[in-house]
Order: structure tokens, then C-alpha cells, then sequence
């Protein structure tokens, strides 16, 4: 299992606003990545991928996931992790494969009362590339220019900070059009977490 290393770099001394884990669900790789919103600014804190033989039984598979995003979770300790939506797969083993990576991905969460945000992978890629049809290489090359990152990212690990990512832009946005809003009209607005499809 690679967990990758830490290459973010921390803004002074100040707290973070937000820090959110970013996981790109598969029974023989899962992707994960970490980054944070300091001052206005979205910091890369670390990516890496849970790989497992395709060869071993789906029960030591999901184990693994299980057991690799705990210790993820512990390391990083995120308030949020942000997921892409589930899509229709081009048959249904590889939807029901996915579904049960999924599944213990979310169970990790939930044991830690972690909220999840899912977003549709167009959604991901037009917060990231500005484009919704954007291909998987411009998805990695526009992480990697927006993380200030050198070298070639995974494309599991540069598609869960892509979807850490957008959920930090989302939150962005909303706070600067609630802040643009006068008192009385701020409560008349749907919070950003019940815009979001948030599972607790």
C-alpha cells in the first residue's frame, strides 16, 4: 500500500478552514489525496494510491481499502471526504465492484462521523479544468499545475484530488456569495451542505 508522502506546504501558523480527503474508490486501486483551504489558498498535503493484486480474493481487497483509508484518516484527520457520484458502469459486476469499494469507504467515514460529499464527474472536472468532458490527462495536468506539484500524478490519486478539490472550490464559492449577501437574505438561501448530496 502506498501512502504517499507529504509534499504541502503549511501557510504560518494559521488554522486551517477546511481539509477534506479526496478518494477515487477501486477493489485493485484506490485513489486518495489530501489538501486544505489556508487564507484563501487550496494546499496539497499528500496523494497516494491502496493497491492490491487483482489475483486475491474481493474480501482481502476491500480489507485493504478498508484498513489503508484508516490509517489515512488517523494520519491526515480530515472534516470531510468528497467522493464522485456513482455512475452506470458498462456492466454490472464492475458497477457492483465498485459499489462495494465504495461502500468501505464510506464505512471508514462513518465510523469517524465524517461527513461524505459526492459530486457528478462532470462537476469535478469543471471545477477543476473548466471543462465538464475534460479527458483523465487534463484532469491530471491541471491537478498538478493547481497543487503546484512537479512530476506525473497516478491518475487514481490526481482524480481524488480532483474530486478534494472541488468540494473546496464549492465551499469557496459559497462563502463568498453569502458574505456578498445582506443578513436578512443569507438565511433565505440553502446552506452549502444542503446543496450538497451530504451522507452522515
Amino acid at each position: 500500500m502506498d501512502l504517499g508522502s507529504v509534499r504541502g506546504h503549511h501557510a504560518g501558523p494559521s488554522q486551517p478552514s477546511q481539509r477534506v480527503l479526496g478518494i477515487d474508490p477501486g477493489t485493485v486501486i484506490t485513489g486518495w489525496g489530501v489538501v486544505e483551504m489556508v487564507e484563501g489558498s487550496i494546499l496539497h498535503l499528500a496523494h497516494g494510491t491502496i493497491g492490491s493484486s487483482g489475483s486475491r480474493g474481493l474480501a482481502s481487497r476491500l480489507s485493504r481499502i478498508y484498513h489503508g483509508l484508516q490509517e489515512i484518516l488517523t494520519r491526515y484527520e480530515p472534516q470531510g471526504i468528497s467522493l464522485e457520484k456513482v455512475f452506470f458502469a458498462r456492466n454490472a459486476q464492475s458497477a457492483l465492484k465498485l459499489g462495494q469499494a465504495r461502500g468501505v469507504a464510506m464505512l471508514a467515514a462513518a465510523e469517524r462521523d465524517i461527513a461524505i460529499h459526492e459530486y457528478a464527474s462532470a462537476e469535478i472536472k469543471l471545477a477543476v479544468v473548466g471543462y465538464g468532458q475534460a479527458t483523465k490527462e487534463q484532469v491530471q495536468k491541471m491537478v498538478a499545475s493547481l497543487l503546484h506539484l512537479s512530476g506525473k500524478i497516478p491518475g487514481d490519486a490526481a482524480d481524488a484530488l480532483a474530486a478534494a478539490i472541488c468540494y473546496l472550490h464549492q465551499c469557496a464559492f459559497h462563502t463568498r456569495v453569502m458574505g456578498a449577501l445582506p443578513a436578512g437574505r443569507q438565511a433565505v438561501l440553502p446552506s452549502k451542505m444542503a446543496r450538497d448530496k451530504v451522507i452522515r
